[in-house]
Formats: structure tokens, C-alpha cells, sequence
């Protein structure tokens, strides 16, 4: 995945282990795909708060590589109520200020193809 390396998880007797990256993007990223999901499972929460939501493209994004990439995002809502979400301008992990931009994450699939504005896409809010 990207970002998001390196990421570690497993048991220690009965304790789970989550280690994070150490980049700041990475960090922050894979708390909304792995922590936080984990802390759920642990309280008990009958119904999560990770599962992926739809939203409409409001720009062109180009075919990916072989590692499913979590896009950051801006989230708003269009003339006609849809919503719709652009990635921010730079991707880039080591940068910390389209990280600060978003309010969510465009999942891409490994190997998606491009994909045009007003397609669906799977988004993640990061709303924590």
C-alpha cells in the first residue's frame, strides 16, 4: 500500500502489536486503515466507522501501480447535492500540507485504470 510502509502487526501473547511508519503521512494513513479499525473491534462497536463510502470524481486520476494507493482528498458537495472529491495537488508522503488538506482518502485498487471525473470512487473520510 502506499503510503504506508513500514507498517507491523501481530500478537504478543495476548496483546496486539500495531506499529506504525515512522513518516508522517504513512502514520496517519495507516491509523485509518489499521488502528483505528482495531480499537473498534476491541470497544465492541457493533457497526464501524471504516467501511468505505462512494463519491464522484471531480477530476481525471491516472492508473495505478501494483499497490493499492489511498489518494488524499477534499470532499464537497456539487450543484446537484452529489458529492464529489478531488485528490489534492501533490501525493507525495514526505509532504505534510496536502495531508493537512484533506478530509479523506480515494481508495485505488492496485492496477486500477485511470479514471475519469464523475466516475464513483471508494473514499475513506478522515473524519477522526
Amino acid at each position: 500500500m502506499r503510503p504506508g510502509k513500514p507498517l507491523m502487526f501481530g500478537k504478543l501473547g495476548d496483546q496486539r502489536v500495531l506499529g506504525l511508519p515512522g513518516n508522517p503521512v504513512s502514520a496517519m494513513v495507516c491509523s485509518r486503515i489499521f488502528l483505528i479499525p482495531m480499537l473498534e473491534k476491541m470497544l465492541g462497536t457493533d457497526a464501524p466507522s471504516t467501511a468505505p463510502k462512494s463519491a464522484i470524481l471531480g477530476a481525471d486520476v491516472e492508473k495505478n501501480g501494483p499497490r493499492q494507493h489511498y489518494m488524499r482528498a477534499t470532499l464537497e458537495t456539487g450543484p446537484d447535492g452529489a458529492v464529489l472529491v478531488t485528490p489534492v495537488r501533490s501525493q507525495d508522503s514526505s509532504l505534510l500540507s496536502p495531508l493537512s488538506q484533506a478530509d479523506c482518502l480515494i481508495v485505488r485498487a492496485p492496477g486500477a485504470p485511470a479514471a475519469d471525473a464523475g466516475d464513483a470512487v471508494p473514499i475513506l473520510p478522515l473524519d477522526f
